[in-house]
C-alpha cells in the first residue's frame, strides 16, 4: 500500500484546475447502458472509483474507448447479462458503491438487474432501500439473498407511477430516473434529489431522447419513451475538490487560483467559506484565494456559536464537512460541525487531536472546534486515511503542520482526487508518494 510523506509548513502559490465531478461521472457513465448508440463524455477524472466503474462496464460488454484528455466514448450495443452471475462481477461490483447505479439502466433496457452488496466509504449506514422501493413502485419484483448478499430486480414491463421518496437520496434518485425514462406512461418523483450532478444526468438523458421535466426541483415528471439514442456530454467541475482547494489555501496561508470552477453551480459552498472568514475573489469562472495570515469565524446575529451542518441540496454537501472541520482548527473563533447524514464520518478527528487540534467530539454527529488562529501549529504525525473526504482533510492538516507527516491508505484519497500529489507539488507543496 502506498503512503504520502508530507512536509508541512510550505505555502503554495499558483494555479490548479478542478477535475471533472466524480459523483456526476459515476451517474452518467452508468447511463450509457440505456442505449446501444455511442455516448461520448468529456472531463472524466482518472480516479480509482471511475476507472473501476469503466472496467466493470467493459466486462459487461460495453465498447469503451479512451479518446484522451479525459474524453471517453461508450457503446453498450452487446451486453452480456450472464456476466452478472459470475464471481468476477461480484468482486468488481463490491469494490465501489457507484456500481449500484447500473441496476436502473439494466432494468429499464433489459428487464433485469443483479448486484452484490456494494462497497464504498465506511462512513456509517448507507441503506439502499430508496433504490429498490422505487423500482418496485415501477412494477419490478425485488429479491435479496441474505446468504450471499445479492440483490435482484426483474420486470417485464415497467410502468410509470407516483412516488414520494423516503429520503432525497442522490444515487437513489439517479437510479430511479434511469429506470423510469423507459417505463410506460408518466412517472412522478417527489422529494427527488436536485444536486447539480443529478440535473446534469437529467439533461444528458433528455438529449438522448428522454422526456424529463422539473429539472433542478425536487419534483420530477418523466414521460417514458421506447428507446434512447447517443449524445455528447461534458462533466461539471468537481465542487468537492473546489471546496477542498479553498480550505487548503486558507489553512496553509497560500495564494491559489482555482481555474474553471463552475461558480454558478457551487451553491452555498462559497458563502459558507466566507462565514469562516476566508477571503476569495471570483474572477470570471475562476476563484482566487489570496494569502491570509488569519481568518475569523463569524458568530450568529444573537452571538451564539457558528454551526455548520450538512443538508440535501441546496444545503451544504456532507462531503465538505471534513474540510470545514480541519480548516476551523487554525481559525480565530469556534464552530460546531454537525454531520447529520453519516454517523461515522467525524471519527477521524482523533487524528487531528493527536496533531494538537482543539476538538471536542460531542457525539458521532457533532464536533466543536476551537481554533488556534495559527498561534499554535499542528504537529506532524503518522495517520491513516479512513475515507476519501477525511483523507483529503488529513492531507490539508499535514500540509499546514510543523514537520513531516505520514499518511497511510492513500488509495482512499486516490479514489476521489486525480494526481493530487502531482498537482499540489507543482504549486509548491512537498508530497512524496512512497
Amino acid at each position: 500500500m502506498a503512503v504520502f510523506e508530507v512536509t508541512g509548513g510550505l505555502p503554495m502559490k499558483g494555479e490548479v484546475v478542478a477535475q471533472g465531478a466524480k459523483n456526476e461521472a459515476l451517474q452518467v457513465i452508468c447511463a450509457t447502458l440505456l442505449t446501444a448508440q455511442k455516448v461520448t463524455i468529456s472531463g472524466i477524472p482518472q480516479i480509482v472509483d471511475v476507472v473501476q466503474l469503466i472496467e466493470l462496464l467493459q466486462c459487461l460488454g460495453v465498447e469503451v474507448e479512451n479518446l484522451g484528455e479525459g474524453r471517453w466514448s461508450f457503446r453498450a450495443a452487446d451486453i452480456d447479462l450472464e456476466y452478472m452471475k459470475t464471481e468476477d462481477f461480484r468482486q468488481r461490483a463490491t469494490r465501489l458503491r457507484g456500481s449500484v447505479m447500473i441496476v436502473g439502466p439494466l432494468l429499464a433496457r433489459f428487464g433485469v438487474g443483479h448486484l452484490p452488496k456494494p462497497g464504498g466509504d465506511k462512513i456509517g449506514r448507507r441503506r439502499l432501500d430508496t433504490h429498490f422501493i422505487g423500482f418496485q413502485k415501477l412494477g419490478a419484483t425485488f429479491d435479496f439473498d441474505a446468504g450471499d448478499d445479492f440483490f435482484t430486480v426483474e420486470a417485464r414491463n415497467l410502468r410509470g407511477t407516483y412516488m414520494l421518496l423516503d429520503e432525497a437520496s442522490v444515487t437513489g434518485t439517479a437510479n430511479i430516473v434511469m429506470a423510469a425514462v423507459m417505463a410506460k406512461g408518466f412517472t412522478t418523483i417527489y422529494n427527488a434529489a436536485c444536486e447539480p450532478y443529478l440535473q446534469q444526468l437529467c439533461k444528458m438523458l433528455n438529449r438522448m431522447g428522454a422526456r424529463i421535466s422539473g429539472i433542478a426541483s425536487n419534483l420530477l415528471t418523466i414521460e417514458g419513451v421506447e428507446e434512447l439514442g447517443g449524445t455528447d456530454h461534458k462533466l461539471l467541475p468537481d465542487m468537492i475538490e473546489v471546496g477542498s482547494f479553498i480550505g487548503m489555501a486558507a489553512m496553509t496561508r497560500s495564494e491559489i487560483t482555482i481555474k474553471d470552477v463552475g461558480f454558478d453551480q457551487l451553491g452555498i459552498i462559497p458563502q459558507q467559506f466566507a462565514r469562516m472568514g476566508i477571503h476569495f475573489e471570483q474572477r470570471g469562472d475562476d476563484i482566487l484565494v489570496p494569502r491570509q495570515e488569519h481568518y475569523c469565524i463569524e458568530s450568529f446575529i444573537d452571538g451564539s456559536i457558528m454551526t455548520i451542518a450538512d443538508a440535501p441540496w441546496p444545503g451544504l454537501t456532507p462531503d465538505l464537512l471534513s474540510v470545514f472541520l480541519v480548516v476551523a482548527t487554525q481559525a480565530r473563533g469556534s464552530v460546531l460541525i454537525h454531520q447529520k447524514m453519516f454517523e461515522s464520518r467525524l471519527f477521524f478527528v482523533d487524528k487531528l487531536i493527536d496533531m494538537g487540534a482543539q476538538i471536542i467530539l460531542c457525539d458521532p454527529h457533532r464536533a466543536t472546534v476551537i481554533g488556534h488562529d495559527h498561534s499554535i501549529r499542528l504537529r506532524a504525525t503518522q495517520m491513516t486515511s479512513p475515507d476519501i473526504r477525511a483523507g483529503v482533510a488529513l492531507l490539508i492538516a499535514a500540509l499546514s503542520a510543523e514537520g513531516t507527516s505520514i499518511i497511510q491508505n492513500i488509495e482512499q484519497i486516490d479514489r476521489g482526487y486525480q494526481n493530487i500529489d502531482g498537482r499540489l507539488n507543482a504549486i509548491g507543496a512537498k508530497i512524496k508518494r512512497l
